[in-house]
């Protein structure tokens, strides 16, 4: 691993400290990108207009004129935490602004696949459907799509990803109205943007066309406020980039969490992950409560993670989330033997001394198609080589089919090399879609050798050296005087996540003692720039040489009343000599 520094620019730092701005986080803030105060105003004025995010007007002209007609709106989601939030949000927004016939439908992972497919739409019009809203799916439902509108419905798409391709071209399905940033024709800035983040933009919309049409006032408007809980966990739980943006609409939905302004169910998350919301972190989102929905999608029934989502009822929100608890409690089971597996494959392709090869792909019949994903992820960060991880699809009469997931590097476009290796075999992937870093593919079970060999010929030509040495951006030395606990606590409470990185040290410290603990992972006793501190490396279990450089977050644990501060290792670079 090369751990590096990343550059911060002076003049930033410079009129960030003089707008009051802590000089630590002033640094922080500039290595990322801001150049000034009016950056890190995450005021709701601050948003980006819906009126800006293309096809938003004419979905809130839609939704409006077939409430005002008192007719039928099924929700169509996707089955991970993005969708069940947008699905939460949406439903919850369109009953707050006044439609009384709202259903939802979430597609099964195993027998409906991803998306808006034509059995979903026939199963959403015998429910009574006068209009089918799709939420984080949708751009690329052509057959779904046009199922619907033959039946006589009509169709609004609310999407974040990349539209399909056929012939180089981007192909749209005929919706009535399509709301995607990601849509040829959009200027809206944030390209970034989640599904549940276009879902209340696109509620927004509808509450300033109902006020138009006099249906309320300014003054007694609904506030949708009470949404951004939600919009804020789908969107860190997306892994989608924070720009500013994302950052006000994620920072907006903290501060209601923190004030104990949550749904029931969100409350219930924080208790069966052993969280606090009063002092609530991105963190959470990602690694606690994100992961407790995916689980209902990966291994049972989404329809439980956005049962919980809507519940008002304290009770019921207790026993939902305990019960997704239990499901992602299996989950880890299951991903912890597959990732043993898929880690004993792919050393099985490594010989001792060598380099692994520029592309993994693994298939075990034994593994489950629900976490293929996260195994994916785990092995990529291992190797840090772009990864497929395969599992037999559980789909009746589709046996004989494979159903894979993608992570990748910097430097790797996954969904751009799936095309690139369709043109040159053509009808090796059934079916293919994603995005730079992550995608999925089905495959025929006979095709899984030809896919290993078309990806890692792909990788042999897009990758070099230097893009396959792991690289770790870090903000560098950590000077004495910040390492205090309060300090910790004023990291934690800003918005740190993808494309914002949350904040990462490294310099050359003493190892003075090591032990593993609990079999899996390395606890330090070290010395930072003479002075004592404890460490943790989770997960890692190599014992580490006397002088070390090592990359590190923050963290503060408490001891008998005490606060402390530690470092979380991520990382560690043997220096020369």
């Amino acid at each position: 691993m090369k751990i590096q520094v990343r550059e911060v620019p002076p003049r930033s730092v410079w009129a960030l400290q003089q707008a009051g701005i802590h000089p630590l986080l002033a640094q922080l803030y500039a290595a990322r990108g801001v150049h000034s105060i009016d950056e890190l105003d995450d005021g709701l004025g601050r948003l980006l207009p819906p009126s800006s995010l293309r096809g938003a007007l004419e979905a809130a002209k839609l939704l409006a004129d077939v409430m005002a007609a008192g007719k039928k709106i099924c929700v169509v989601a996707d089955y991970d935490c993005d969708g069940a939030t947008a699905c939460a949000v949406a439903l919850r927004g369109l009953r707050l602004l006044g439609a009384q016939h709202v259903t939802y439908l979430v597609p099964d992972r195993v027998t409906d696949g991803y998306g808006l497919t034509a059995p979903i739409a026939e199963r959403v019009k015998a429910g009574g459907a006068d209009l089918l809203v799709t939420v984080d799916n949708g751009i690329a439902s052509m057959d779904g799509v046009a199922r619907a509108r033959a039946l006589g419905m009509q169709v609004l798409v609310t999407d974040h990803h990349l539209p399909a391709l056929k012939d180089g071209l981007v192909v749209l399905p005929e919706a009535d109205v399509i709301v995607n940033p990601n849509h040829p024709d959009c200027g809206f800035e944030s390209k970034s943007i989640a599904g549940v983040g276009v879902m209340f933009y696109v509620l927004l919309a509808l509450r300033a066309e109902l006020r138009a049409r006099g249906v309320f006032d300014a003054a007694s408007q609904p506030k949708l406020d009470a949404l951004l809980p939600l919009v804020a966990l789908g969107t860190v739980a997306d892994v989608v980039k924070l720009d500013a943006n994302n950052r006000r609409l994620v920072a907006q939905g903290l501060k209601r969490i923190r004030a104990g302004h949550l749904p029931a169910g969100v409350a219930g998350l924080f208790t069966a992950a052993g969280r606090q919301a009063p002092v609530a972190t991105t963190f959470d989102f990602a690694f606690a409560l994100g992961p407790r929905i995916n689980a209902a999608g990966r291994l049972s029934d989404m329809t439980l993670g956005i049962e919980c989502l809507l519940t008002d009822d304290a009770a019921r929100g207790e026993e939902l989330a305990k019960t997704l608890d239990g499901i992602n409690r299996e989950r880890r089971d299951i991903e912890a033997g597959m990732r043993e597996q898929a880690q004993l494959a792919a050393d099985a392709m490594i010989d001792e001394d060598e380099e692994p090869p520029p592309a993994i792909a693994i298939f075990d019949p034994e593994f489950h198609e629900g976490v293929v994903g996260i195994v994916a992820s785990r092995v990529k960060d291992k190797l840090h080589r772009p990864t497929f991880v395969f599992a037999a699809s559980q789909a009746p009469g589709k046996e004989h089919e494979l159903k894979g997931s993608g992570r990748s590097i910097p430097g790797f476009h996954l969904r751009d090399a799936l095309d690139l290796m369709t043109k040159r075999h053509p009808g090796v992937m059934l079916r293919f879609g994603g995005h730079a870093m992550a995608a999925g593919c089905t495959i025929a079970e006979e095709n899984f050798e030809l896919f290993e060999q078309a990806l890692q010929q792909v990788a042999h030509e897009w990758l070099d050296a230097a893009t396959l040495t792991r690289r770790m951006d870090t903000d560098g030395p950590l000077a004495p005087e910040y390492r205090r606990a309060d300090l910790v606590d004023t990291l934690h409470k800003e918005v740190w996540g993808q494309g914002f990185a949350a904040p990462t040290f490294s310099e050359i410290v003493e190892v003075v003692s090591q032990r593993l603990v609990g079999e899996k992972h390395l606890a330090l006793k070290l010395k930072h720039q003479g002075q004592p501190v404890d460490g943790i490396w989770f997960g890692h279990t190599e014992a580490l040489p006397a002088r070390v450089k090592l990359a590190f977050r923050l963290d503060a644990d408490e001891w008998q009343g005490v606060k402390r501060v530690r470092f979380l290792v991520e990382g560690a670079e043997i220096p020369a000599g």
